[in-house]
């Protein structure tokens, strides 16, 4: 049997994430799903909060920062925008697992990591809507607005993905309401 690293353990829990949910991470079917027993879990982390932990850091740092390292590649803001938001209303596993971190918006493991996670992806919108020449709380609104339509494709691509299948064309018309000056 392989040995199984930390990386595979928050691999497989995410994917199981996406899934079924926040109780879907439990160390029995996993280690099931891995072909590892659950010593391998437990060698890697003291308890399934810790899994948790980790599978939600792991998650941060590959759909937040990651996604932001890349956006920032791009000069232009609004060139920027167009690359968040067709990087992540494609990415459709990643709004499953925000989905089901939303459902789990009280667990005590979840609370922070989504609170701290929303706060970044808000904040880094409200700065690119203040690159293209918003006030501050204009472009506060428009984060909020954005974050908003990303969380609602999620829910759409999650429950009636056939609404959306002319994704480039939503893309673009949420970006020209959303840049329009009144």
């Amino acid at each position: 049997m392989a040995r199984r690293t930390q990386d595979d353990w928050t691999g497989v829990a995410l994917r199981a994430l996406a899934e079924g949910g926040v109780a879907a991470v439990a160390v029995e079917p996993l280690a099931a799903r891995l072909g590892a027993t659950k010593g391998s879990a437990y060698w890697h982390f003291p308890n399934r909060e810790a899994l948790l932990k980790a599978t939600l850091e792991r998650w941060e740092r590959r759909h937040t920062e990651a996604v932001i390292e890349i956006v920032e590649s791009v000069p232009d803001p609004l060139e920027k925008l167009r690359v968040l938001f067709g990087k992540v209303l494609e990415d459709v596993e990643d709004g499953a697992v925000e989905l089901a971190l939303l459902a789990a918006k009280d667990d005590p493991v979840v609370a922070p990591v989504l609170r701290r996670v929303t706060d970044r992806r808000i904040g880094y919108l409200q700065d690119l809507f203040g690159e293209l020449g918003f006030t501050a709380e204009q472009a506060h609104q428009r984060a909020v607005l954005a974050y908003s339509v990303y969380l609602g494709q999620a829910q759409l691509l999650s429950s009636a993905p056939d609404l959306v299948k002319a994704r480039r064309a939503l893309l673009e018309e949420t970006l020209a309401v959303m840049t329009h000056r009144a």
